[in-house]
């Protein structure tokens, strides 16, 4: 029996379907492995495990923390990634596989790292997002970046980012095409495999009657998500369509800023909720009683919860670019501008040709998330990496 050590970040009291993805690995994996967990810190594990309904036998699991008490990602600095990486690799010297599911970890030896955004710990590589390359980091940050990268890190044992990326010895996996070729053009050649997450809904509720004017956002309630941009959406097309178009918002609003926020936003706006977070039945229930879903953050990697709304059976207007354009991967669907997602609803509510052609793509293109789907994926590549 192979020994596996699963680094993963942290749960949290929010859970999304990042979340979803190390609980699936660890249940797959104890089928025929060893596992031991490595998180930040150990704080509302058993209740994920307990709300997303793993079977994870916990008798069998080893978790241990990695970090010390009281650390907060919000702190994180050199030296205690220093700590981090010195307790991840006295635990790798017993494990046959490493598997991060928080990005790039550095384990002291070849492993695999799944990606999970964007945000991959490598100053340059997000610079080259948020700017596409057009420029260049001013002199003084170049200066840290090479003492940090070049001198701190070599001295201390530890690599960049960057040369674990673009070490042969190492796998990584990319959670989109869009992922994998924005990075591509950062750091050329890498040893890399496309892999689709899992997507915590798997059922639909079908005592439900869909509301014809109702749209629908669950996920993080966070200024990351642009949730002000999918309340102008649907204020705006609300004006162009003449319908009494309804917007339920769920999920956690963690900030208490961000909070009021939304509510001075949303004064006097009746025809908006915010139903809270919401698990299983609940979630079921949601995603059945609406007819439409807007996601509006640009460069998320991938979008678990934009597959969540095409096996719902909602239809998803999304942007043009980044990993839930992927997703859905309908022109007609996806938005330039918040002008532009205004009018693709507007044709959607009032063209009932244009609304059934697109629940119907929407239908045909979950297909590629469905659990089955994922449950072949996984198998299969989980084999091979406990194999090799």
């Amino acid at each position: 029996m192979k020994n596996v050590l699963i680094y993963y970040r942290y749960f949290g009291l929010t859970l999304g379907g990042g979340e979803y993805l190390p609980l699936r690995f660890i249940a797959a994996l104890q089928k025929s492995c060893a596992v031991t967990l490595a998180l930040d810190w150990t704080d509302h594990f058993e209740r994920a495990v307990q709300l997303m309904g793993i079977p994870i036998d916990m008798d069998r699991l080893e978790v241990v923390q990695v970090m010390p008490k009281g650390f907060h990602s919000t702190t994180n600095n050199l030296f205690q990634s220093l700590q981090r990486f010195r307790r991840l690799r006295r635990l790798a010297k017993n494990a046959d596989v490493c598997i991060s599911l928080a990005n790039i970890m550095d384990f002291g030896k070849p492993a695999h790292h799944f990606l999970i955004t964007t945000d991959l710990g490598d100053d340059g590589f997000a610079d080259f997002v948020r700017c596409r390359g057009m420029s260049r980091p001013s002199f003084p940050m170049q200066v840290r970046r090479f003492v940090k990268d070049g001198l701190l890190r070599p001295l201390l044992g530890m690599r960049s980012k960057k040369s674990i990326i673009t070490d042969p010895r190492e796998h990584l996996y990319p959670n989109s095409e869009y992922a994998d070729a924005l990075m591509r053009g950062y750091y050329g050649t890498f040893n890399s495999h496309v892999f689709y997450p899992p997507t915590l809904f798997v059922h639909a509720a079908t005592d439900m009657t869909r509301d014809p004017l109702r749209i629908l956002y669950i996920g993080r309630v966070s200024p990351a998500k642009r949730i002000s941009d999918i309340v102008e959406i649907a204020a705006m097309a609300r004006t162009l369509s003449g319908k009494n178009l309804r917007l339920s918002i769920a999920g956690r609003l963690d900030s208490a800023s961000y909070r009021k926020q939304l509510e001075n936003m949303t004064v006097g706006c009746d025809w908006i909720d915010f139903p809270g977070e919401l698990f299983s039945d609940a979630k079921a229930r949601f995603l059945a009683s609406g007819t439409y879903a807007i996601h509006a953050m640009r460069t998320e990697a991938f979008g678990i919860s934009v597959t969540e709304y095409l096996k719902s059976g909602l239809i998803p207007i999304v942007p043009d670019e980044g990993g839930a354009h992927e997703v859905v991967s309908d022109a007609e669907l996806s938005f330039g501008s918040k002008e532009d997602a205004a009018k693709i609803l507007a044709r959607l509510v009032t063209d009932d040709e244009f609304r059934e052609s697109k629940r119907s793509s929407c239908r045909k293109r979950a297909e590629e998330f469905s659990m089955e789907a994922y449950e072949r994926r996984e198998r299969e590549l989980l084999d091979a990496i406990v194999a090799g």
